[in-house]
C-alpha cells in the first residue's frame, strides 16, 4: 500500500530541477527580474525629476536674494519756526525710516546718513545706526534732525512757496549691507532712497509723500 503512495505522488520536477513558482505560473524568471529592473528604474527617474523640481523651486523662491526697499515713512516736527517774509525756517524733524526685508534671511547694514534738500540745497542730515531687518519684516528706525535754510540761495523762489503754505523736500541715502540665507550664504546688497515730499505749513503735517 505505501509503495503505491509513492508511486501516486510526483513532485513538479523536470531533469531533477525544480521549478519556481513564477515557471509553474507560466512567467519566466528571466522576464520577471526584468519587469522589475524597469520599474526600479522608473521609480529612479521619477525620484529625480521630483528633486530636481524641488530644488529649482527652492533656488527661485528662497535663495533668489531681492534688493530690500528703504523709504520715509512718516515725520513729526518739534520746533517749527517758518518767516515767510525773510524767506527762511528752522525745523526739529523727526523722521521714521523702513527698511523693508522680502527675503528669506536677514538682512543686516552699516551705519549710513539720511540727507534732505530743499531743490538742490542740502537743508539737515541725520545718522541712521546700523541694524538688521528679520526676513519677511520691516525694520523701523526713528531719527532727529534740524532743517534750516541757511545755505538756500535768496532767488531760490522759497519765499513764494512757504506763502503757499507748502515746503517741498527730497530725501536721499543709501544702505550697504548683506542678506545672509540658511546661516551659510552671504549676498551683498545696497539699496538707496530717493523720497520726494511735501510739508502742509499750515496743518505741519507731511503730505505727497512718493519713494522710487
Amino acid at each position: 500500500m505505501a509503495e503505491k503512495e509513492q508511486q501516486e505522488y510526483h513532485p513538479a520536477t523536470a531533469n531533477g530541477y525544480h521549478r519556481s513558482d513564477e515557471e509553474v505560473a507560466g512567467v519566466p524568471s528571466d522576464e520577471l527580474r526584468r519587469q522589475k529592473r524597469k520599474k526600479c528604474i522608473l521609480y529612479i527617474i521619477i525620484f529625480a525629476i521630483f528633486q530636481i523640481a524641488v530644488i529649482t523651486i527652492f533656488s527661485v523662491t528662497v535663495m533668489k536674494v531681492k534688493n530690500p526697499k528703504f523709504r520715509v515713512r512718516s515725520v513729526t516736527f518739534g520746533t517749527f519756526d517758518l518767516q515767510t517774509a525773510n524767506s527762511s525756517f528752522n525745523l526739529m524733524m523727526n523722521v521714521e525710516v523702513g527698511v523693508k526685508n522680502t527675503n528669506f534671511g536677514p538682512y543686516k547694514f552699516d551705519n549710513s546718513t539720511i540727507y534732505f534738500y530743499y531743490q538742490d540745497t542740502e537743508v539737515g542730515s541725520a545718522s541712521i545706526p546700523k541694524s538688521k531687518a528679520n526676513f519677511k519684516s520691516t525694520k523701523k528706525l526713528t531719527v532727529s534732525m534740524d532743517l534750516t535754510s541757511t545755505n538756500v540761495a535768496s532767488n531760490s523762489g522759497l519765499g513764494t512757496q512757504l506763502g503757499s503754505g507748502i515746503l517741498p523736500l527730497t530725501s536721499r541715502s543709501r544702505l550697504t549691507g548683506k542678506v545672509e540665507l540658511m546661516l551659510i550664504m552671504k549676498k551683498k546688497k545696497s539699496v538707496d532712497m530717493d523720497c520726494t515730499m511735501n510739508i502742509n505749513t499750515t496743518t505741519r503735517e507731511l503730505q505727497d509723500l512718493q519713494c522710487k
